[in-house]
């Protein structure tokens, strides 16, 4: 329990994480790796070469320190770093390594004059109650996990069954386990965890779910990243009967129960889990709305698929938008999303339910459009490849 110090004390660093939250965790993270190596695998290098790790951290401490007293008023973004540690397998004792470095880096950017003994002390409570927070609620995810029939704890052996280039960038990937066993269920939206062990060391990603569970294999979809160490493996070297580890599915971006009809609004890569959101909805009988915005149809994955669920299914409409086609290439519009298309292609009664994924700028926009189209903000969903940040639109 927080003593009304450590309250007072937490809230009066918010200016100085709202003007320095980005320089405190760059020098935790160079602070984190440089003195517990082992834990390097847990982080995606790329999201630190590109920052979007140290800003969603930033915002992630923002948060907690703005409502330190009200900890439900972060919303979902507790169940967000959940389902992402859990795919991680971050464990309990990596809590003290996180711990210890982010209070070095509180009192080395902030300076002994502000980051005083007392403040130390407040965030090492603070800390420590959001760890214990952190730590039982993932642990209720590993024990459901390994309970579930199929489920496993840690990393599970599979084996690649199939491999299908989807488009120039996207490579999927069937895995069933190695040891004939049962395969744990998931919930459409959700993802994988995925280890690779490299010579100098391992790496771990995440990839989301791209078909209906079947109960006898996983299906993950790969785009190719320019400078991706393990899309590029995946891509280039992994072949049909290669093994890989995987951990168990997580995930809250899920397809929920309901009777309203679907838009599920993808861009590039970000029509992944939508694949296996429109599968489970398809016989539904709901209205589905499936949109897509791909660069020209090169690159266009699962354009074919997604069509033959339309035949034989009225109640599925789906709309493809290309911002750079080229020549020949067919889609419903070009350019970018606008709220003029998706006021067309959307239904006229607005209370409805939508589920959009891609790039940052494509979900802030989408975002936008939907709100001055009046879709509820709350039957909004979406979702981030890699760290939770701010989205603004």
């Amino acid at each position: 329990m927080l003593s009304a110090e450590h309250l007072s004390l937490i809230k009066a660093t918010v200016p100085l994480l709202e003007s320095g939250g980005e320089a405190l965790t760059r020098h935790f993270y160079q602070l984190m790796f440089s003195e517990y190596p082992e834990v390097r695998a847990l982080f995606n290098q790329a999201h630190q070469g590109s920052g979007n790790q140290q800003r969603a951290l930033a915002n992630a401490v923002l948060m907690y320190a703005r409502h330190i007293e009200r900890l439900e008023a972060l919303g979902p973004l507790v169940g967000q770093i959940v389902h992402k540690h859990v795919s991680l397998q971050i464990l309990p004792e990596h809590y003290p390594i996180v711990g210890t470095c982010l209070l070095r880096a509180i009192r080395e950017v902030l300076g002994e004059e502000l980051a005083t003994d007392a403040v130390i002390d407040a965030w090492a409570a603070a800390y420590g109650q959001l760890a214990d927070i952190l730590i039982g609620a993932e642990e209720s995810v590993y024990a459901a996990n390994a309970s579930a029939p199929g489920g496993w704890r840690g990393a599970r052996d599979f084996r690649v069954t199939r491999k299908e280039v989807e488009s120039e960038e996207i490579v999927s990937l069937y895995l069933e386990p190695k040891d004939g066993g049962e395969l744990v269920a998931f919930q459409p939206g959700q993802y994988i965890g995925l280890r690779v062990n490299f010579p100098d060391g391992e790496e771990r990603r995440n990839y989301s779910l791209s078909a209906r569970g079947d109960g006898s294999h996983y299906r993950i979809s790969v785009k190719r990243e320019a400078g991706g160490r393990v899309s590029n493996y995946l891509h280039d070297q992994v072949q049909v009967g290669d093994v890989v580890e995987l951990f168990p599915p997580a995930g809250d971006f899920v397809l929920r129960d309901s009777e309203r009809p679907l838009a599920l609004i993808t861009a590039g890569v970000g029509i992944t889990p939508a694949l296996a959101m429109l599968e489970q909805a398809r016989d539904s009988g709901r209205p589905i709305h499936f949109i897509h915005c791909a660069r020209h149809a090169g690159v266009h994955a699962f354009r074919d698929w997604v069509e033959e669920q339309s035949t034989g299914n009225p109640q599925v409409r789906h709309y493809f938008c290309y911002s750079e086609p080229r020549p020949g290439d067919q889609a419903h519009a070009e350019g970018f999303i606008s709220a003029e298309l998706l006021d067309r292609w959307l239904p006229e009664e607005r209370d409805l339910d939508a589920y959009f994924l891609g790039p940052k700028p494509f979900m802030a926009q989408v975002k936008r459009h939907l709100r001055e189209l009046g879709v509820p903000q709350e039957q909004c969903h979406y979702e981030f490849f890699g760290p939770a940040q701010a989205l603004e639109g």
